[in-house]
């Protein structure tokens, strides 16, 4: 788990294709950005596609910023020989958010349980050391609402604590949709809520 309570750490873009060979049978790698189990599907339903001559398609995931949910798949490998150690990876690595496929195709030499969790946690490896990796917050949103005059306070705040507005609407009151760092979020709720005829709330 990532060391920051309010942080996670995750891939920003589908790795490029890595390929291990051992002992004849190939190993090709792939690390995805995912956020649900819909995109999980789609993503091992093109490479079921692209590589329908493959005997395995092994795969393990997790999700959520707090890094709640994960599954591992041994496609049809030895118990544990292929979904645990790629699952492995995605822990050393401290990733969430991601899906990691490694597609084997047989060569016709056994390569025995030791030798199959080596390759599947070799090209896992190889398939997240190619990712580009970043580190996000976990942030809550708050709407505040002021009349015009509360403008000008709402926004030296906002400017101060560097805030993110994630949506703002100029109608008869203004009303901002502002993202805050989970740590921070306390604090800017009774700065923003000590604000005289300043409302603001929870999304």
């Amino acid at each position: 788990m990532a060391s920051e309570k309010d942080t996670y750490k995750t891939v920003t873009a589908p790795s490029e294709e890595i390929l291990f060979k051992e002992k004849g049978s190939k190993f090709y790698g792939y690390a995805f950005p995912v956020t649900s189990e819909e995109e999980i599907g789609e993503a091992l339903e093109v490479l079921r596609k692209q590589h329908y001559g493959a005997r395995h398609h092994c795969y393990a995931w997790q999700l959520g910023s707090r890094y709640e949910q994960y599954r591992v798949n041994d496609d049809g490998e030895p118990t544990n020989s292929a979904g645990a150690p790629i699952y492995g990876q995605i822990q050393a690595f401290d990733l969430t958010n991601v899906l990691v496929v490694v597609v084997r195709y047989f060569g016709g030499t056994k390569l025995g349980v030791g030798g199959l969790i080596q390759a599947y946690k070799t090209a896992a490896k190889m398939a997240l050391d190619s990712s580009r990796k970043v580190k996000r917050t976990i942030d809550q949103l708050f709407i505040v609402q002021c009349d015009y005059p509360e403008m000008n306070s709402v926004m030296r705040i906002l400017k101060s604590e560097k805030l993110k507005i994630v949506d703002q609407k100029m109608e008869l009151k203004c009303s901002f949709k502002i993202s805050v760092r989970e740590r921070d979020a306390e604090i800017v709720f009774q700065k923003l809520n000590n604000l005289h005829k300043v409302s603001i709330k929870r999304e």
